[in-house]
């Protein structure tokens, strides 16, 4: 068995490789940055609800089940609305961004699956990572427009999205 600090070594090893071509794809595009990143949001908790329902319908489930898929699924609304903002903002206006962005939706959901099904307290851990990295970007986004206040408040979301899934994992450890 890999031990956890390897894996969280991993898990911050895939999010800066990943977060460097996102930064150079989507340099001086913010607001193209952000549909694609909260394309890509929801689907660890898509993968989560996956996992837990498939537990739950083979007879798998446990005490927590129903709290996890209900927070998971409030999580997964909240990024959907965050979602509808970006594309209110015309985020996906480009095909170029809607393809990545379906792409790579795709293959990280996924992953998401088997590692959730692996070692849910890892899949937990590079998802607060890309919840506290989505926080910053969207940080570094206000210092240049500190009167946005709904991207304040999708950068709170993310932070809040961080602090449930360290609960999460504090529940099943």
């Amino acid at each position: 068995m890999v031990s956890q600090g390897i894996m969280k070594g991993f898990n911050s090893f895939v999010l800066d490789f990943s977060v460097s071509i996102l930064d150079r794809i989507y340099e001086g595009r913010p607001i193209q940055r952000f549909w694609v990143l909260e394309v890509i949001a929801r689907a660890p908790y898509f993968a989560f609800l996956s996992v837990l329902h498939l537990q739950e319908s083979l007879g798998l489930k446990t005490p927590l089940s129903n709290k996890l898929m209900k927070a998971h699924f409030y999580q997964a609304i909240n990024e959907t609305e965050h979602l509808e903002e970006m594309e209110s903002r015309s985020g996906n206006r480009y095909w170029v961004d809607r393809f990545l962005a379906r792409h790579l939706v795709l293959f990280y959901y996924w992953v998401m699956v088997f590692y959730y099904l692996l070692s849910p307290s890892n899949a937990y851990d590079i998802n607060i990572k890309i919840e506290e990295h989505a926080y910053e970007t969207y940080a570094k986004y206000l210092t240049v427009n500190p009167n946005d206040q709904r991207i304040r408040e999708i950068a709170q979301d993310e932070i809040n999205h961080a602090n449930e899934l360290k609960e999460a994992i504090a529940l099943i450890s």
